[in-house]
Formats: structure tokens, sequence, C-alpha cells
């Protein structure tokens, strides 16, 4: 089942190349971080301040396409941890069918952050990104 989170907080650090978000469940207290990098850590800023870009960025350009193809981004999901490295799916509707496409997450929490969509997280990846046991 998947698990609804929220963004809520992007770290980043000028001085190292690895930028992180933490993602935290929407109705429960697990968290966990997700490694990503720069350009994607300041377009998720961005998003999340508000702040307007003069010419459309990637983020912007996957949504658009994904509008002006008659479709609508329903979510992001966060699908599988192997060795160390997540895994998301951009979720999209389009004539009642979903179609799901994979990304890298932090690309995918980009994506949801400038369409205002929800983000998921499978429960077993969730698990095991808390260190539960039998997850």
């Amino acid at each position: 089942m998947p698990v609804q989170m929220d963004l809520k907080r992007i770290i980043i650090n000028e001085v190292h190349d690895q930028q992180v978000v933490m993602l935290r469940e929407t109705e429960g207290e697990r968290s966990f971080p997700i490694v990503i990098g720069i350009f994607e850590a300041t377009s998720i800023d961005r998003r999340v301040r508000g702040l307007a870009s003069p010419r459309p960025l990637t983020h912007d350009l996957v949504a658009s396409v994904i509008d002006q193809m008659g479709a609508e981004l329903q979510d992001i999901y966060i699908s599988e941890l192997r060795e160390h490295t997540y895994y998301a799916k951009l979720r999209i509707r389009k004539d009642g069918e979903l179609v799901e496409v994979d990304c890298r997450p932090s690309d995918a929490i980009a994506l949801a952050v400038t369409a205002k969509v929800p983000i998921y997280v499978a429960e077993d990846v969730l698990g095991e990104a808390c260190g539960e046991q039998g997850a």
C-alpha cells in the first residue's frame, strides 16, 4: 500500500556535491532523506519558494508536455530501493489509462512540486528506508 509523503525539508550544501530532500509521512511520523544533485535541489527549492524562472526549466517542460498531450500527472511514486538507490515513477493518466514512466526520484519530486501532485512511497521502501525490521 503506497504511503503519502510530504516534502519537509531541502538541504542545499554548496560545499558538497550531494544535496538532500527529506520526505515525511503525511499522516505519520516516519521520514527519510534522499540524496540528490544540486540542479534538482535548486529546482525544487525554487518551486517551493514560488520563484519563477525567466524560461521553462526541464521540469516545467515535462509538465507542459504531459498537459499538451491531454494527459494529467496523477502523482509520483517512489517504488523501489535497490542497493542504496531509490527508483521512482511518474504516474500519468491519459484517456482513463494509467501510464507509469520510470524516472529518478529527484526529478519526480521536482515535477510533483511543479505540478502540485501527491508524492507516494511504497510501504516496503519506507520501512527499509526507516530501518524497520521485516521491511
